[in-house]
């Protein structure tokens, strides 16, 4: 599994978890049932996952005029997966941290979410 692959399979997880009652292994496997999943990918749900107020903290310091709660939900699952990487796997450069999340909100957000997150994201 490529790393953009395992990233939007990390934000279709993390979005169903937010959704729904499942457990994180339940909605792992859910994610990647007909595929193989990778180290990558249970890092990114998993680490997202165990340090979610801590992400949400950092994210509300940076959001201007805007509370976590108000942000659509797609919008603050990219930028939690996102803040993850950028505060917790420092091995990955931030400027590819910062485009693969704007790329990912390109694809499943709607028309101005690619500019809100790299606005957001820009700050780290």
């Amino acid at each position: 599994m490529k790393r953009r692959e395992a990233r939007e399979k990390a934000l279709q997880t993390l979005f169903q978890l937010e959704n729904t009652e499942m457990t994180v292994e339940a909605a792992i496997e859910h994610a990647v049932a007909e595929g193989k999943s990778s180290t990558f990918f249970e890092q990114l749900v998993h680490g997202t996952v165990d340090h979610l107020e801590e992400i949400d903290a950092s994210l509300e310091s940076k959001l201007e005029k805007w509370s976590l709660n108000r942000l659509a939900k797609i919008e603050r699952t990219i930028l939690r997966l996102a803040a993850f990487e950028l505060l917790y796997t420092p091995e990955t450069p931030s400027n590819v941290v910062i485009n693969e999340a704007v790329e990912i909100s390109k694809t499943f957000g709607d028309e101005q979410s690619g500019k809100f997150v790299n606005g957001v994201l820009s700050k780290y």
